[in-house]
């Protein structure tokens, strides 16, 4: 199997391979959003594919029978049907002693229990729909931002270098704009953002939504991977260096076989009906056995980095109008660079927690110089309203409070 032919097959993944945002996007989520709909949902879709291309296995299963039946038609049977183990041969001494040919397949009587193996069939399909259940709630969140952000900073990537008054092209297509389109486009973005004071709870609400979305589809998965599988995913990752039924028998070896057993019925030339007892090879389990090693660590990872997350989104709803400190932290990671507007955070002491969660991920989609600017000119449009709002009512402002209390 050529390289080509792998790089074709696993084409399709390659727009969601990327984990950081590009330029043509703005930032609308965080690392544990980007972590479900791009990373676990590139490894399903990846696993679904491989495990439906024949080029990288060979045939799915490949069952012995003696000649009087076509090999093609008991394959065809026994994958769509459903293959066998016998439990009580399930041990490696059985078959170091000579006394079975492979784990798990053996003479059976009426009262040994069989476990019977129909997962394989559905492997593909349930992978491509955990996949679609990874990506739905980015979907629901991407649909109700509606690109409100994109809108705002579409132009602002190279706003930093606006030092002339006409635009200039760059390589790569890439325009810097002048400096009156960086301060017409700060302006819209000021005037957006104090249009919407107040009224920005749903968009957080319904961000913070989708951030539980995200943790308790992550749990769903986990027990629907072991309903799936029988019961074998929870302790999958526990057992795999244990052994089983005190015979040193490794539970992939239990939980994904490599060789079954498969009964086939025919009618024979006098009208009897014939039994024949195949040795099916399922070539398709040494992929699958991989395929949910990795799912179950995985998903242990990612249900605790989701609830981590959620922890974190607690913590910024209580902490955002009580911590300077804890927004000098917060905004100096989300737009680092060497310009410290700080001194003015205390305006996001006044904001809603909607309010102040748009303006954070403002700032994670502007250069830090630009970010500067437009704090420092939300600062004195937020001081302007205070100051006429005072007047209206009479009420004197911070300033001239100062005299009077000296007085």
């Amino acid at each position: 199997m050529s390289t080509s032919t792998v790089l074709a097959t696993f084409s399709v993944l390659k727009d969601h391979v990327k984990l950081k945002v590009t330029e043509d996007r703005a930032v609308i989520d965080n690392i544990v959003f980007r972590l479900h709909y791009r990373l676990t949902f590139l490894a399903l879709v990846a696993g679904s594919i491989l495990v439906s291309a024949r080029q990288f296995i060979g045939d799915h299963i490949k069952c012995i029978v003696d000649s009087s039946l076509p090999a093609h038609v008991v394959d065809t049977f026994c994958f769509f049907t459903s293959t066998y183990t016998v439990k009580k041969h399930m041990n490696s001494s059985m078959v170091e002693l000579g006394h079975v040919p492979h784990p798990g397949v053996g003479c059976a009587t009426k009262d040994d229990e069989i476990t019977h193996h129909t997962y394989y069939q559905w492997v593909p399909f349930v992978l491509f729909f955990q996949a679609l259940l990874f990506y739905i709630p980015h979907y629901l969140w991407r649909n109700a931002e509606g690109g409100r952000l994109k809108m705002l900073v579409s132009g602002l990537h190279l706003a930093s270098l606006a030092l002339r008054d006409e635009q200039m092209q760059i390589e790569g297509g890439k325009t810097i704009p002048s400096r009156f389109d960086r301060d017409e486009k700060i302006r819209q973005i000021r005037t957006a953002f104090l249009n919407r004071l107040h009224v920005n709870r749903p968009w957080a609400y319904y961000l913070s939504f989708c951030e539980v979305l995200n943790f308790m589809n992550v749990m769903v998965q986990i027990y629907l991977t072991d309903l799936f599988l029988g019961g074998a995913f929870l302790g999958l990752g526990i057992t795999l260096t244990e052994s089983e039924y005190g015979h040193k028998m490794s539970p992939l070896d239990i939980i994904f076989p490599k060789v079954t057993k498969c009964m086939f019925h025919k009618y024979g030339p006098s009208g009897t009906i014939q039994t024949h007892d195949a040795l099916c090879i399922m070539a398709l389990n040494i992929v699958n056995e991989k395929i949910y090693s990795f799912l179950w660590f995985w998903f242990i990872i990612l249900a605790i980095i989701s609830g981590l997350g959620l922890v974190w989104r607690i913590l910024t709803m209580v902490l955002h109008a009580r911590s300077k400190a804890f927004n000098r932290y917060i905004f100096s990671l989300a737009c680092p660079g060497k310009y410290n507007p700080w001194n003015v955070l205390k305006l996001t002491h006044e904001y809603h927690f909607g309010d102040w969660l748009f303006l954070y991920y403002i700032a994670k989609n502007l250069d830090n110089y630009v970010f500067k600017e437009l704090l420092e000119q939300l600062a004195h449009d937020l001081e302007d309203r205070r100051a006429a709002r005072f007047k209206q009512f009479n009420i004197p402002t911070l300033q001239e409070q100062e005299p009077l209390k000296k007085a």
